[in-house]
């Protein structure tokens, strides 16, 4: 299944540059990384990255990343990925900018 992530330029080029992270300031506090499915992302971007423009989205693969991915309760008691390591670089799929049309942020119309 496909799980994502949205990032910050500046937090994807950490990723980029030095091949791991520990996410976003938020990941960091929580002590995991945040990701969403296909029907929570949208909802996601909203809530926490409304009228943030130049994001980036990226889509990983939820089995590859064994045990320390875990489905935890939230936002209204629907369980979200969330993934007790560094994301690596490698565990990324793809990468796709997330522009803002209008104060909506725009997804790739294939998102699953």
């Amino acid at each position: 299944m496909l799980i994502y992530k949205i990032f910050r330029p500046s937090e994807w080029n950490t990723l980029k540059s030095q091949g791991k992270t520990l996410g976003a300031p938020i990941d960091i506090q929580d002590g995991y990384v945040h990701f969403s499915t296909a029907q929570q992302v949208k909802e996601t971007a909203a809530k926490h990255f409304a009228h943030e423009a130049d994001l980036i989205l990226l889509g990983l693969d939820s089995d590859a990343l064994g045990d320390a991915l875990k489905w935890e309760e939230s936002r209204g008691g629907a369980l979200f990925p969330h993934l007790y390591r560094a994301l690596k670089i490698e565990d990324v799929l793809w990468d796709a900018p997330l522009p803002l049309l209008d104060g909506i942020h725009q997804f790739p119309e294939d998102l699953t």
